[in-house]
C-alpha cells in the first residue's frame, strides 16, 4: 500500500515563511555574496572556456663575432661556427665564452701529473691491462720521473697531457654579452586547431633588422641580447662568463580566442637553472672539450679546447581558452548549491543564538516549535492504543 501511494502521489518539502525584515535583509545580503563570488571567479578564471595546452618547436640563430688576445689563444677570431655551433640540443643553444687552450699535442708516450696519473714506484705498480678514469691514455707499463720527488706510470695518449689550469679571469670571450639571438617559436592548439608564432603579423622584414627586445619599450621582439638576458636573469654576464652556467628563456603563451577578447602574444621571462655557488655544489658552471684535428709534415695534430659557456634553455608553456556552452552550464549547475548555504546560516541563528536586536527567545521558541516536530510521544501512543486494541479483541 504504501508502495502505491508513493507512486500516485507527489511529496515536496515543507517550508516556513518568517515575515522578519531583519532576516529578509540577512538572506538577501548572503545571496548576494554567493553571487558575487560565483560571478568574480566565472570571468576572472573564465569558468566558461573550454581550455586545451599547446605543443611547440623552437629555432634559434645566434650572431656575433668576437676576437681573443691572450697568451694562450693569441689573436684569434670566433665567429658563429667557432662559438655557437658546439652543444646544439632540442630546444637549446650554447655560446662559448671561455677557454682553456692545449695546443700542438700529437699521440706518442708520455707523462701524467699525480693528480690525473697513478703514482708508483716502480714498473710493477703500473699494469697495462689497468685503465685508471682520471687517466688521459693507456698506461704503457713504465713507471718514470715525473719530478725529482714524484713518479707517475707513462701513458699512451695525445701529449703534451692538458694541465690542470683554471678558467681565465676575466673571460677571454667577455665580449659575447654584445651577440644576440633570434629565437623563433611555433605552435598549435590542436583542440582548437589554432596556429601562432612569435613573429607577430605586424612585424615585417624592416622591423625585425633593428629591433631588440625590452621590456619596456619592445616586449615582442625575438631578438635578444644576451648581455641583456642574463641581467633580466639576474645575473652579472662578466661574472657568469668566467665558468658559464645554465639560463632558461622561458615563453608563455596565455591565449584567449573568444572573438571580441581575442589575445594571443607571447610573454617572455628568464632565470638561472644552475647553481652558481662553489660552497653549494661541485664544479659549478657549464664545460666540455672539442678538438681541432690538423697535420704538420705529414703527423697529425690537434689543439684541444676546454671551453665554458652559456647554455641557454628555451622553455615554452601555455595554454589558450574558447567559450564553451556546456563548460558554463556545468559551471553554473555546480554552483547552484552554494546558495543552500544560505538556509544552513538562518536556521543556526534562529535555533541557537538569541539577541534582542535580532532574535528573541520568544521567537527563537516559536521557530524551533514549528520547524522540529517530536515524533517520538506519538509513536509511544500508538504503541499504547495498539496494546490496548489487542487487549479488547483477547477479552471476552
Amino acid at each position: 500500500m504504501g508502495l502505491w501511494n508513493s507512486i500516485r502521489y507527489y511529496n515536496t518539502v515543507k517550508y516556513l515563511q518568517i515575515k522578519s525584515k531583519k532576516l529578509a535583509c540577512l538572506k538577501w545580503s548572503i545571496h548576494g555574496i554567493i553571487f558575487i563570488s560565483i560571478c568574480v571567479i566565472l570571468f576572472w578564471k573564465k569558468e566558461y572556456q573550454e581550455n586545451s595546452h599547446l605543443v611547440s618547436s623552437v629555432t634559434a640563430k645566434v650572431k656575433g663575432v668576437a676576437v681573443t688576445n691572450d697568451s694562450e689563444l693569441e689573436i684569434v677570431l670566433w665567429d658563429v661556427v667557432d662559438h655557437s655551433s658546439l652543444s646544439q640540443g632540442k630546444d637549446s643553444f650554447f655560446v662559448v665564452t671561455n677557454a682553456v687552450v692545449t695546443k700542438n699535442q700529437t699521440q706518442g708516450n708520455c707523462l701524467e701529473g699525480p693528480d690525473s696519473g697513478t703514482i708508483c714506484s716502480s714498473n710493477e705498480d703500473c699494469t697495462k691491462e689497468y685503465t685508471n678514469q682520471k687517466s688521459n691514455g693507456d698506461p704503457t707499463g713504465q713507471c718514470v720521473e715525473f719530478n725529482s720527488s714524484v713518479k707517475t706510470c707513462e701513458v699512451f695518449a695525445w701529449c703534451p697531457i692538458e694541465g690542470m689550469r683554471n678558467a681565465s679571469k676575466p673571460a677571454v670571450l667577455e665580449s659575447a654579452e654584445n651577440f644576440t639571438v633570434f629565437i623563433k617559436n611555433n605552435i598549435g592548439f590542436i583542440n582548437f586547431n589554432y596556429t601562432k608564432r612569435n613573429i607577430l603579423p605586424d612585424m615585417n622584414e624592416t622591423y625585425l633588422k633593428q629591433c631588440m627586445f625590452n621590456r619596456k619599450t619592445d616586449p615582442y621582439c625575438p631578438i635578444f641580447r644576451l648581455g641583456n638576458i642574463v641581467q633580466e636573469a639576474g645575473e652579472n654576464f662578466t661574472e657568469m662568463a668566467v665558468k658559464g652556467g645554465v639560463i632558461a628563456i622561458q615563453i608563455n603563451w596565455e591565449c584567449d580566442l573568444d572573438w571580441l577578447l581575442h589575445k594571443c602574444v607571447p610573454e617572455y621571462s628568464f632565470r638561472r637553472l644552475d647553481e652558481k655557488n662553489d660552497k653549494k655544489t661541485l664544479f659549478p658552471g657549464f664545460s666540455f672539450r672539442f678538438a681541432r684535428y690538423y697535420k704538420q709534415n705529414g703527423v697529425e695534430e690537434r689543439t684541444l679546447f676546454k671551453v665554458y659557456g652559456i647554455r641557454f634553455d628555451v622553455m615554452v608553456t601555455g595554454k589558450a581558452g574558447k567559450f564553451s556552452l556546456i563548460k558554463l552550464i556545468t559551471y553554473i549547475g555546480s554552483t547552484l548549491a552554494y546558495f543552500g548555504m544560505t538556509i544552513i546560516v538562518v536556521d543556526f541563528l534562529l535555533a541557537n543564538y538569541v539577541h534582542p536586536s535580532c532574535c528573541k527567545k520568544e521567537v527563537k521558541s516559536y521557530y524551533t516549535g514549528k520547524k522540529y516536530e517530536t515524533v517520538e510521544y506519538q509513536l509511544e501512543m500508538r504503541d499504547v492504543s495498539n496494546r490496548e486494541g489487542q487487549d479488547c479483541e483477547s477479552s471476552p
